[in-house]
């Protein structure tokens, strides 16, 4: 029986590759043809193919043309050792994925950002990190941050995550107990005792005066990165209606006023 040969039409239709690519590996010494006729045309035999569908295998598995280039020089064995390595490799990626899927879906169904776990495994700091340098980036050389920090440093690594988890669950139920108050006015008694809450959530780690809640009000409505938290407890106006509640506290310089309905 005559030893088949393929031209680059049978190739394409046997692998399904382009006829761009079969070209372009044959340029580069990739997968060069069995031979050329004087007309031009390639012809592939028996060994060119099982070639060609081994280096379309190693595509697939995410290597580079380089890097299949330099397998196909190598023994089964070889290749073998170097396909389990980069199957360990794949396994961390496949959990990467899933990590993102996660995350990604928590952050759809209304997880803030800040408590998301994406940068784990990256060079990249977690949101947390990246909002606690923001911070001492922009506040830093304030006495009141600096008093945050002194604080701060006193507990341990363990202590710190514990104490940011109950703050960031008090500060949840105090703006979920304000939403459920947003038909009364910013100034009722009610909404300022939860403001008055809020206030002593933040005291857990700074002591705050006017200012310090004037800006934070201020950082609530201007920064877009908060909109998509504050959408988890109310409508379209929780935001602004909670802005007014701290500012009328704010202009009351933090006295309690008198219940209003």
């Amino acid at each position: 029986m005559k030893t088949p040969c393929f031209t680059v039409k049978d190739i394409i239709q046997i692998t399904g590759i382009t006829k761009r690519a079969l070209h372009y590996y044959d340029k580069t010494d990739l997968l060069k043809p069995s031979k050329v006729e004087d007309n031009g045309y390639r012809y592939y035999d028996q060994e060119a193919l099982g070639n060609l569908q081994m280096i379309l295998l190693f595509k697939e598995m995410n290597f580079s043309l380089k890097d299949i280039a330099a397998m196909m020089q190598l023994s089964k064995e070889e290749q073998k050792d170097i396909l389990r390595e980069h199957r360990s490799t794949l396994v961390q990626r496949k959990q990467k994925l899933e990590t993102i899927i996660h995350q990604l879906d928590e952050y759809v169904d209304g997880t803030d950002i800040s408590h998301l776990n994406l940068f784990d495994d990256s060079s990249i700091l977690p949101i947390q990190e990246q909002y606690e340098s923001e911070a001492k980036f922009v506040y830093g050389d304030t006495e009141k941050y600096q008093e945050f920090e002194a604080n701060v440093s006193q507990l341990s690594v363990e202590e710190q995550e514990q104490a940011y988890q109950q703050f960031s669950v008090n500060m949840e139920q105090v703006f979920r107990e304000l939403a459920k108050h947003q038909d009364l006015s910013p100034a009722s008694g009610e909404v300022q005792a939860l403001v008055r809450e809020w206030k002593s959530c933040l005291e857990q780690f700074i002591v705050c005066d006017i200012e310090i809640l004037r800006c934070i009000a201020e950082a609530y409505t201007t920064d877009r990165r908060y909109a998509g938290y504050f959408d988890q407890f109310g409508d379209e106006v929780f935001l602004s209606f909670l802005y007014e509640a701290i500012m009328v506290y704010v202009k009351g310089g933090g006295r309690p006023l008198n219940p209003v309905s």
